[in-house]
């Protein structure tokens, strides 16, 4: 008798931890590289906020920032496996495409609201699909913001300026072609490794938005901010093989927030480049404007090259300089 009490205990335990496992909430894990404060930390808490406020008990939004889950190489891959749901790829999805280096094009997009339109005209009905034949599935496009050059050796006035300062840039060949255009010596690495990097002297500069360079303290070990803005780089909420086995309905609120999300992340990234350059001043940095007209002129090699190698790339850019007409 007693057997058959602990049996039916147990079984009636077991089925009461099969009920609490499925009640529970499906984690939905969003990692992404940037530090605390910064633009990608401000924008992903903004949307777990949002979404999670829609999706009630039936899922929940954690965001590990900091390069937690891993740079963004890394992240890409994990996407892939499903291991991680969401992240913010931004340069490194031209490994994925050749297609999105049009976003490495240097001066190619003029400002938030040409970037606002090449979204909706090129990005959306051009490159979301090419991504999604990758196993990729991009439900929203925000921002990783308009990337400058900080270095320890001098103030970068002109292209020939950059000559002989090794420079660390993200993965992506363009990035790599357009500053060797320049004369710089760039090398890709992880942002994870960039602050060491330039505090050991193993590199001499980076290149990037001010919502990355602040919140990463580059301020801390980097002398001279020069005000490039050579490129404008989109980042992509990206979900990869774990999206189609969520419930339609959490991915209809996820894919709703991603999408309400994009004019909220142009407003903090223009807000936060306000506030971060004065507190860049105020650390010490020495900040100049740069001859843009130069480096306009020394980035044409990298489009011809664009256009030579990657199969629709003259049109992708002729596209998007086209909607900066009149804005």
């Amino acid at each position: 008798m007693i057997r058959i009490t602990r049996i039916v205990s147990a079984i009636a335990g077991t089925l009461l931890l099969a009920a609490t496992a499925a009640a529970a909430p499906i984690e939905i894990k969003l990692g992404h590289v940037g530090e605390p404060g910064s633009l990608f930390d401000q924008t992903s808490q903004e949307f777990a906020k949002r979404a999670n406020a829609k999706l009630g008990d039936k899922a929940h939004v954690a965001v590990y920032g900091s390069s937690q889950l891993g740079g963004d190489t890394e992240l890409l891959k994990k996407l892939k496996l499903g291991t991680v749901d969401l992240a913010l790829p931004s340069t490194v999805m031209t490994t994925v495409a050749p297609e999105f280096g049009v976003f490495e094009m240097p001066y190619l997009v003029k400002d938030r609201d040409h970037a606002a339109k090449i979204r909706d005209a090129v990005i959306t009905p051009v490159l979301v699909p090419i991504a999604k034949e990758k196993g990729y599935e991009i439900i929203g496009v925000w921002e990783n913001g308009i990337r400058h050059v900080t270095n320890n050796t001098r103030p970068i006035n002109k292209p020939e300026d950059l000559k002989g300062i090794k420079l660390r840039v993200p993965q992506g060949v363009w990035r790599v072609r357009m500053f060797q255009a320049y004369g710089a010596t760039p090398s890709p690495m992880a942002l994870s490794e960039v602050f060491v990097a330039l505090q050991t002297g193993v590199m001499d500069g980076q290149e990037n938005p001010l919502a990355q360079i602040y919140p990463s303290r580059f301020q801390e070990v980097q002398k001279y901010l020069s005000l490039t803005g050579h490129v404008y780089t989109p980042a992509y909420v990206t979900a990869g093989r774990s999206w189609s086995k969520l419930p339609p309905d959490v991915q209809k609120a996820l894919a709703e927030t991603a999408v309400e999300m994009q004019p909220v992340a142009l407003e903090i990234a223009a807000k936060l480049d306000d506030e971060l350059l004065g507190k860049l001043k105020e650390a010490g940095m020495q900040v100049n404007e740069v001859d843009k007209a130069a480096f306009i002129e020394a980035s044409k090699p990298v489009y011809e090259e664009f256009a030579k190698e990657v199969p629709g790339g003259q049109k992708l850019v002729d596209d998007s300089l086209a909607l900066g007409k009149g804005s």
